[in-house]
């Protein structure tokens, strides 16, 4: 088992609406989902938007895509008409879970020419 940024593993997309944001969370394999379904939970995600105001999070399992759509409430400071933020979308949020979360896997959940598993075989380590 090797410990990996999310972004190793899973690629995401987002939204907003009003001043909550949905986050995509999607494996680039198949056999990650139930991997990640217990590691990414809502706690973990909320923990990342603590900063931004986030005052809730409900995670949708989407198992026939292999994804997860986490709701995020509270997380964008009032949402486009009001917000005095750079990104009033929340279209950069994405980014932010998959960067901040690391989870647990086996380097054969990594996409082939990961450079993760590189550094899970003793070579030259990711950054």
């Amino acid at each position: 088992m090797i410990r990996v940024p999310l972004h190793a593993v899973a690629h995401g997309r987002a939204g907003d609406k009003g001043d909550a944001s949905n986050v995509s969370v999607i494996c680039y394999r198949d056999e990650a989902w139930p991997v990640l379904a217990e590691q990414v939970t809502e706690a973990r995600v909320r923990a990342v938007f603590r900063h931004l105001g986030a005052t809730r999070v409900t995670r949708f399992d989407l198992p026939n895509l292999k994804a997860f759509n986490f709701l995020i409430e509270g997380v964008l400071d009032g949402g486009v008409n009001r917000s005095l933020g750079l990104d009033r979308h929340g279209k950069t949020l994405s980014f932010l879970l998959l960067g901040e979360v690391e989870v647990e896997v086996d380097p054969a959940l990594l996409p082939e020419g990961s450079p993760y598993l590189r550094a899970a075989e003793g070579g030259e380590a990711a950054e």
